[in-house]
């Protein structure tokens, strides 16, 4: 009876896990679970493929990848092939007619006419008034590779006067770079201030394409060296977690310590000093408080305080620190058993890549559906005729003249936007909706996926009574063919649940921004608490789906028993829960600042030029930018560091499940052994009875 009582847990959390003759890890009799939700995936998976193939159907992406010329040609392919860059004639046309191309026809293209040319100016030229003579030819004045297909300037008619006005060539050009945006003539025309201060994209973009052909052997090897370090660090946590940790937790209090000694030197040096906090009142220059005894007796006050409090939390915790330790070193033993974990980021991160991919080139395709609108436009003109036509009339940029509409002389065709008509173009954001929707929610499906294929191996590992014997083969493989043929409904379903969070998220972000403009205090304080709330809400999201894959993989049932399951074992171990958490989290941080910045310190030295290796032909005098090699080795090393302490951290969440289901499963007799490690069941100060004939634990 007082064995019962001792057992007995809170009824809110529900009952332990019973004993099961016939368990030992995950389960090999599973059905398929969540299957309407698996249909549901499908069917999007699906609409989402259709989607991309009408895209694929009706858009263009040429439309902004490649310029247009005033006949509505692409630079840089077809009749324009060799000829990428777009020239204007009168840039100043495009900042005085914003305003009416925004407001009247949501336009967006400039004014003036446009051609294809080979190579952008490279220096400021005006048509001379000498040039207006009669008797000057306009071979003579004009370049003819700048000028409209249209003439010839050898044997043409026309005067120079003629051909200004009828912007068949440009009357004057600035020095300018191919890299400004056709379709967005304001900037342009702001960007060509700052290139001819001396600022030149294009050229910084070869330099450091030239930095990055020269040095790319020696950024693949740090690179290399990044996962060296970060696969060892792994791997000696097994001998150094202890040592590592109470280190970090010494350095803590050390520091509190010290902090503690600084505070009453500073309040002893100041005790003879007049001012007070009731003297001084308030401002806003900080270092008047810190001449004041007060101020160090308040610092004093709350160090000492959080010190107490971090010294008893460690008299009290110890023992569960002492378990987060050993469950870490266990992690460590389960990856030297299964290394083939250690690359299953890397198909992770192919799948992430393909969906990116995918919805970026279904966006394009999208955004660039239906063909181009061409309108007549007449700028800065009050005749009668121009009015009338300005903006109603459709226009063919091939072969659109000006004198087709003697009336209005100013007359020129500009692209307007892109044809909207029919059911496809008229459900286009609809369909960017749908983008969207189906890209997280894939995305957050792959992310499940390889959460569920390392709980399923490291679970494996946990629950072999005799290690590495027990342990099946290939626990990785199967454990993914295993969650793709069960559990796509269970993982689509978690998947689904935080999609949902993150697009209200999205959709109180554009509120924000649309509003910020017109928002009070009040307003702005809700809407500062709303998101603070689906902040945490999704953190709580991620935190449930994780261990509820974990359970998926052990279990194989549906989503929503093995959330509620995983959600009620944790609460039972609420304490541990939380100590092994912030170890893990402190361990892994200190492994990530270790690797980023012994391999960020390591190639600052290398391409700076203060380590010379012998023999090689490798000279950082050679490199324009030294700091890009070393910004993608630090920004590549914190990816592969991630990618590694992603599948540790995995490890550790699903060895501590076990763990705890271990403790209410067994007791260590003959019967119920446990499976846990020698080293956590000394802390624990419990022991099996027996082992198995001819077997031992390890």
């Amino acid at each position: 009876m007082g064995k019962k009582q001792e057992t007995k847990p809170d009824s809110e959390y529900g009952e332990p896990a019973e004993f099961d003759p016939a368990f030992n890890g995950p389960i090999k009799k599973r059905g398929c679970t969540d299957i309407l939700c698996c249909i549901l995936f499908m069917a999007v998976i699906l609409g989402y493929i259709a989607v991309g193939i009408l895209a694929w159907l009706f858009g263009d992406p040429r439309h902004v990848l490649y310029p247009r010329n005033s006949t509505g040609w692409f630079c840089g392919i077809g009749p324009n092939k060799g000829q990428p860059n777009l020239l204007y004639f009168d840039i100043l046309k495009c900042a005085t007619s914003v305003n009416v191309m925004a407001t009247a026809l949501n336009g967006f293209q400039c004014p003036t006419t446009q051609v294809c040319v080979d190579s952008c100016p490279t220096q400021f030229w005006a048509v001379g008034i000498q040039a207006y003579f009669p008797n000057v030819k306009p071979k003579d004045v004009f370049n003819q590779s700048l000028c409209v297909p249209s003439i010839n300037l050898m044997n043409t008619t026309l005067s120079v006067q003629e051909i200004v006005n009828k912007e068949l060539c440009p009357f004057f050009y600035m020095p300018t770079t191919p890299e400004l945006s056709p379709t967005q003539p304001v900037l342009a025309f702001v960007f060509i201030r700052d290139l001819v201060n001396g600022f030149n994209a294009r050229e910084i973009g070869v330099r450091i394409f030239e930095d990055f052909a020269s040095s790319w052997p020696w950024i693949l090897l740090g690179l290399l060296i990044a996962m060296v370090v970060s696969m060892l660090f792994l791997l000696l946590l097994r001998f150094t977690a202890p040592v590592m940790v109470w280190v970090l937790i010494i350095g803590v209090l050390g520091a509190g310590a010290y902090g503690i000694w600084h505070c009453y030197w500073e309040y002893a040096n100041y005790k003879q000093a007049s001012a007070t906090i009731s003297n001084i009142g308030f401002t806003t220059n900080f270092a008047v408080y810190l001449q004041v005894q007060e101020t160090w007796l308040a610092f004093l006050i709350i160090i000492s305080v959080v010190e107490a409090i971090l010294l008893l939390t460690l008299i009290f915790l110890r023992t569960r620190i002492l378990i987060a330790i050993a469950l870490i070193q266990e992690s460590s033993k389960a990856i030297s058993h299964m290394m083939s974990s250690l690359l299953y980021p890397l198909v992770t991160f192919v799948l992430l890549l393909v969906c990116v991919a995918y919805w970026g080139a279904t966006a394009l395709y999208l955004a660039t559906s239906g063909g181009p609108i061409y309108k007549v436009v007449a700028l800065n003109s009050t005749l009668n005729d121009c009015k009338m036509i300005n903006g109603t009339v459709d226009c063919d940029p091939q072969n659109f003249t000006s004198s087709d509409y003697p009336g209005c002389p100013s007359a020129s065709c500009i692209f307007i936007k892109y044809n909207n008509e029919g059911l496809f173009q008229r459900n286009l954001f609809n369909l960017q909706i749908y983008n969207v929707v189906a890209f997280l929610w894939c995305v957050n499906f792959v992310i499940a996926l390889g959460q569920c294929t390392l709980a399923g191996a490291f679970s494996s590992y946990y629950w072999a009574f005799t290690k590495p014997a027990d342990i099946p083969m290939f626990p990785v493989c199967g454990s993914f063919i295993r969650s793709l043929r069960y559990h796509v409904g269970s993982l689509a379903f978690g998947a689904l649940i935080l999609t949902l969070v993150q697009i209200v998220r999205m959709i109180l972000e554009y509120i924000d921004h649309k509003t910020k403009a017109a928002q009070n205090p009040c307003a702005r304080f809700i809407l500062c608490c709303l998101k603070c709330c689906l902040w945490c809400l999704e953190k709580f999201i991620k935190f449930i789906n994780r261990n509820a894959y974990i359970m998926i993989a052990i279990y194989g049932k549906n989503f929503c028993v093995s959330a509620k399951n995983a959600f009620s074992l944790l609460m039972r171990n609420v304490v541990r829960v939380v100590v092994l958490d912030k170890v893990t989290d402190l361990l892994l941080f200190f492994g990530k600042l270790l690797v980023v910045a012994g391999v960020g310190i390591l190639s600052f030295f290398f391409f700076s030029g203060r380590i010379l290796l012998p023999g090689s032909t490798f000279r950082s005098e050679t490199l324009n930018y030294y700091w890009m090699p070393i910004i993608t080795v630090v920004f590549g090393s914190y990816l592969i560091a991630h990618g590694f302490f992603s599948v540790y951290n995995m490890c550790v969440d699903t060895l501590f499940l076990c763990f705890l289901e271990d403790l209410e499963r067994n007791d260590g007799s003959l019967q119920k052994p446990y499976f846990m490690s020698k080293n956590l069941m000394k802390i624990l100060n419990k022991s099996n009875k027996a082992q198995k004939k001819g077997k031992g634990k390890d």
